[in-house]
């Protein structure tokens, strides 16, 4: 049975300034704190209907500065910086934010990230609003901007079919006896596949240690047997061309608990 996560809540105590939002998130606090705390920013904050940052740049330390750009849906330009107040990965981010369209004014982002069954629970603390209306209309935004958030990092919901893949080495010694250029590939095979692994693509992965031979083993939820043929095929071992191979089967039925 799947943990049910929290969706976007946000809630202002207009007349102290201050804002509070919290979600729930399938998905770890490191990926969570990286679609946070990086460039990755301009891939899913905002939407073309009302305005969409296009590049972020940030140095984040403490004392280092971060910066937004972006468009709104009238073609006109804003930007939103400030500077890193502090920051533990992956389990905290507190920022200032200043707006170009409202130079004057300051406030406080604090981000928390806290792991939990199923996923992460995000809650922000936005402080320091000297205008009501503002702080309303940034309590709204808020629920958007985590709804942006949990739409692209969310595994999506399970749709095609389940595939079972058995990556073979070049030999049934392997991988006790793997050369250093084999290491290699096994380096690049591992990074290749963990990102499938963070969007919900694979379900399971890892080695398999059989006495007639140790094999990898990825299951795989594809829309049909192209597309799980195409991500095994860009595999760094396969295209290494050191003899490694595929066998893969699609499930007849599955049950899973995530």
């Amino acid at each position: 049975m799947s943990v049910a996560l929290k969706p976007a809540r946000a809630i202002a105590d207009l007349d102290a300034g201050t804002i509070l939002a919290t979600v729930e998130i399938a998905a770890s606090p490191d990926r969570v704190f990286k679609a946070l705390c990086s460039e990755e920013i301009a891939d899913w904050w905002g939407s073309p209907d009302l305005y969409q940052v296009t590049r972020w740049t940030g140095d984040p330390r403490v004392g280092g500065a971060w910066r937004s750009v972006g468009t709104g849906a009238d073609g006109q330009a804003f930007e939103v910086g400030g500077e890193f107040l502090e920051i533990d990965p992956p389990h905290r981010i507190v920022h200032s934010w200043k707006p170009s369209w409202s130079p004057e004014s300051k406030t406080i982002v604090s981000y928390r990230l806290q792991a939990i069954d199923g996923g992460t629970r995000v809650t922000i603390a936005h402080t320091g609003f000297t205008d009501p209306e503002s702080c309303a209309s940034h309590t709204n935004g808020w629920e958007r901007v985590f709804a942006w958030l949990v739409a692209h990092i969310q595994p999506k919901a399970a749709n095609g079919a389940v595939f079972v893949n058995r990556l073979i080495g070049p030999r049934p010694t392997f991988p006790a006896d793997m050369s250093a250029d084999e290491r290699t590939v096994m380096t690049e095979h591992a990074a290749y596949w963990a990102p499938l692994v963070e969007n919900g693509t694979v379900i399971v992965l890892g080695p398999v240690g059989d006495p007639a031979g140790a094999y990898g083993l990825g299951v795989v939820r594809a829309a049909d047997g192209q597309a799980n043929a195409k991500i095994l095929a860009a595999d760094p071992a396969i295209l290494s061309g050191l003899g490694f191979r595929y066998e893969t089967a699609p499930m007849m039925a599955t049950r899973t608990r995530y």
